[in-house]
C-alpha cells in the first residue's frame, strides 16, 4: 500500500524540535490527537535496535492502546526511521529551514481497518498537537 506522508512547520530550532520529539517528558504532553486523549506514559531508548514505547488513553479509561516501535535508523536531528509492531514502517525528517524554523515531514505505512483519509487525519491531528506544544514552550 502507498505510504501516506504528513507535514507540518515549526518555529523552533531542530535541536529543540528534536528534544520535544524525543524526550518522554515533553512526548507525554503531545502526543494525543484532541483533547479527550491524552498520553500518560512514554519510554523511548533514542538508538538503532531500541525502543519507543507510549500510551495512548481516553481520558475515560473508555479505551487506549500502546504504540511501541523499533527504531531502523537514527540521524540526529534530521531522521529517524523505525518500525511498528505490525510490520509498517514510519520515517520522520526534520529540515533546517533555518536558524529558527524546522520542517518536519512523516511519512508512514497506513493499515488495513482504518480508511487512508481517517489515518491521515489522526497522525496529522497528533502532529499538529505536538506543533501547538512546540511552539508554546
Amino acid at each position: 500500500m502507498e505510504p501516506i506522508k504528513i507535514e507540518i512547520t515549526i518555529l523552533k530550532p531542530v535541536h529543540k524540535v528534536w528534544e520535544f520529539m524525543n524526550d518522554p517528558k515533553h512526548i507525554t504532553k503531545w502526543n494525543f490527537a484532541n483533547d479527550k486523549w491524552h498520553c500518560p506514559k512514554a519510554e523511548n531508548d533514542l538508538r538503532v535496535g531500541g525502543t519507543l514505547r507510549t500510551r495512548m488513553e481516553a481520558k475515560d479509561k473508555s479505551f487506549g492502546f500502546d504504540y511501541v516501535a523499533v527504531y531502523e535508523e537514527i540521524q540526529p536531528e534530521r531522521l529517524i526511521r523505525y518500525r511498528l509492531e505490525d510490520g509498517r514502517t514510519v520515517e520522520i525528517v526534520f529540515n533546517a529551514v533555518d536558524p529558527g524554523t524546522t520542517q518536519i515531514i512523516e511519512t508512514f505505512e497506513p493499515e488495513t481497518q482504518n480508511s487512508r483519509e481517517m489515518q491521515r487525519e489522526g497522525w496529522y491531528a497528533i502532529l499538529n498537537n505536538f506543533h501547538k506544544y512546540a511552539e508554546n514552550n
